[in-house]
């Protein structure tokens, strides 16, 4: 696992105390902490602590987004990956899944949470933890090829964009391939198209597996080709990879200029908020 914590720490701050767990019936914090966990992770411990069905979690505190600002990118507080690697344990424990394993995977999702609500101004990643042995695992535990291939593919997308810095319209002519190879196999003329045309008569949800498997190679190839390097296909890497781009997405454009806005102290921070993906209606 690459650690979450960088070889750079600075000493004199406490351990166990930077994480806090939530689901199973219980939590370790209440609607009133939202000064430390943020909103969403407030609302989140409320409510597995009132019994609610929440899926288990836990959420990075807001102290750890400020000594990040004081210390600089990727140097967290001594005792932070412990913490994180006992609480994805305490996950896997109550959804019966593991991290980074084919035959029961548990994906995450890997969110940003602010005192005060800050709607889309800070980052979210869906379905960390897929890779290409792990995604075959999900299609085996689902029985549903095209489910768990659809979820691998936005999963690179989104990951892509939020942590590796990879513009999204760069993944916008390998969307237009695949509609145009899923046009043609649907016997639909694409020739006289244009791409918002083609994409009304060939939705996302028309992709088939097939699709799906040469969409996911084309963005894998755009990745390699922006940044030099593969997609990581390591699960615990891209966990890092998220919780180092929510606590950056703090101080993104965006998310400055709306708590210019709204007068919101930049000194807040934000939480981020690991919760395990569930699936189905």
């Amino acid at each position: 696992m690459s650690s979450v914590v960088s070889s750079g720490v600075s000493p004199g701050v406490s351990p166990g105390v930077h994480v806090r767990q939530f689901g199973g019936g219980s939590a370790e914090g209440r609607a009133s902490d939202k000064a430390l966990l943020g909103g969403k992770g407030a609302n989140l411990a409320e409510m597995a602590a009132l019994g609610l069905p929440v899926p288990p979690g836990f959420t990075i505190t807001t102290e750890v987004c400020r000594h990040v600002q004081a210390h600089g990118a990727g140097r967290y507080p001594d005792g932070l990956d412990a913490e994180v690697r006992a609480a994805l344990a305490r996950v896997e424990q109550l959804t019966g899944a593991r991290f980074g394993d084919a035959a029961e995977p548990l994906l995450v999702s890997v969110r940003s949470g602010a005192r005060a609500s800050m709607p889309g101004m800070m980052d979210t990643i869906l379905n960390l933890g897929l890779n290409d042995e792990i995604v075959a695992g999900l299609a085996a535990r689902t029985g549903n090829e095209r489910f768990a291939l659809d979820a691998y593919r936005r999963f690179i997308m989104i990951y892509a964009g939020v942590v590796l810095d990879v513009a999204r319209d760069r993944f916008e002519e390998a969307l237009v391939v695949a509609r145009r190879k899923t046009a043609g196999a649907l016997g639909i003329d694409h020739t006289r198209l244009n791409n918002n045309e083609l994409e009304r008569k060939v939705p996302d949800s028309m992709f088939d597996p097939e699709a799906l498997r040469g969409l996911i190679k084309n963005e894998k190839e755009i990745v390699l080709a922006a940044t030099g390097k593969p997609f990581p296909d390591d699960p615990w890497e891209q966990l890092k990879g998220a919780i180092q781009a929510v606590f950056g997405s703090w101080n993104n454009h965006r998310a400055r200029v709306y708590r210019k806005m709204h007068d919101i102290p930049e000194s807040w921070g934000t939480a981020c908020n690991i919760q395990a993906m569930v699936f189905g209606n």
